[in-house]
């Protein structure tokens, strides 16, 4: 490796972050170190320590960039619809998109171990996440486009499908191999769970 980079204030973390987001897309969210993430930064192995107290500290970093960035796209996806149930779809959507787009993310969040006392920036990320969710569900329930019932659950089943899903998708189980096949048939499994939802009603 040759002479560490310097870098202007504030650059440095953000660096950091995409030098993990690599590293786990060769190694996964747990087969790594710190000094790894430097090396591949082109940094000095204390480098790190400057923004992450160590590896689970950065990938919680990763986790609450990640839950941030899925909360915008449901929420932005959701606002180009004028349907409360055409909103939950398309956030639902949204979510395997993201899922497809960000890969390492997703591992990071979903698979990597982590504590809500030691990494509060990323449980209240995932928390927002969960209660946009739960707004378009709840709203769905208002305008009796979904049956009544605990929302808590509603959300929960819808979750369930898009994140099985997405997991699938990004590990490569389904047979599809295209994002735009993958989206359909996400769409297909939206629109038959949604379609039951809604013979409950009448």
């Amino acid at each position: 490796m040759g002479k560490p980079k310097s870098y202007h204030h504030g650059n440095l973390r953000e660096a950091l972050l995409q030098s993990a987001i690599r590293l786990i897309a060769d190694v996964g969210p747990t087969a790594f170190t710190l000094r790894e993430v430097a090396r591949r930064a082109g940094v000095s192995h204390n480098a790190p320590y400057r923004h992450f107290h160590d590896k689970d500290d950065l990938l919680a970093a990763v986790a609450t960039q990640g839950y941030l960035e899925l909360t915008d796209a449901m929420t932005a996806a959701a606002e180009r619809q004028s349907s409360p149930l055409a909103r939950l779809k398309q956030a639902g959507l949204a979510y395997v998109s993201f899922a497809l787009r960000r890969p390492e993310h997703f591992t990071v969040m979903f698979d990597a171990p982590t504590s809500k006392q030691q990494r509060p920036d990323a449980a209240e990320a995932a928390e927002r996440a969960f209660s946009t969710l739960m707004g378009f569900v709840q709203e769905c329930q208002e305008k009796k486009q979904l049956p009544p019932g605990d929302p808590l659950e509603f959300a929960l089943l819808a979750w369930s499908w898009v994140h099985g899903i997405a997991k699938l998708a990004i590990t490569g189980r389904l047979p599809y191999r295209t994002k735009a096949r993958i989206l359909r048939f996400a769409e297909f499994v939206i629109d038959q769970s949604l379609s039951r939802s809604e013979r409950e009603i009448r």
